[in-house]
């Protein structure tokens, strides 16, 4: 199960990509917002990023109008590693190295068809764990 959730700045491309998650095959909680009307992205963060730490969803997407704000608030909750990816190598490697469990988009300047491309990288690639496991225990203990 994957969770989906953005402010108002993010309604188009949560839509696009929430429902690229589901052609693929994925069961996709979406969390909105629907419509334009503002709310404040750390509030999105709040309600979907418990739900990844819990091991409810395999992994979430959140978008806001840069990716900037709702990745910072996302990240401050414990056990969040969030990544605002711009490109197919960053979703990959994020994967392979950080094992990120949310990715972070900007609807005002990532297009769908870039968004969709980054979101199948990530999910094509695999954690790679040993050294990078040790390096996400270290960013855990920074954590407390």
């Amino acid at each position: 199960m994957i969770g989906i959730g953005c402010d108002h700045g993010g309604v188009e491309l949560k839509n696009v990509l929430r429902d690229h998650l589901k052609d693929l095959g994925y069961e996709v909680v979406d969390h909105g917002v629907f419509d334009k009307q503002s709310v404040d992205y750390p509030d999105i963060a709040k309600d979907v990023c418990p739900h990844v730490v819990s091991g409810e969803y395999e992994f979430a997407v959140l978008v806001c109008g840069t990716g900037i704000g709702i990745s910072i608030a996302a990240n401050k909750i414990d056990g969040v590693r969030c990544a605002l990816v711009n490109n197919e190598y960053s979703a990959a490697k994020t994967k392979e190295h950080n094992n990120a469990n949310v990715l972070a988009f900007g609807g005002r300047t990532t297009g769908p068809d870039l968004a969709i491309s980054i979101i199948d990288s990530y999910i094509n690639a695999e954690f790679q764990g040993g050294r990078h496991q040790n390096r996400i225990d270290k960013i855990h203990e920074l954590e407390k």
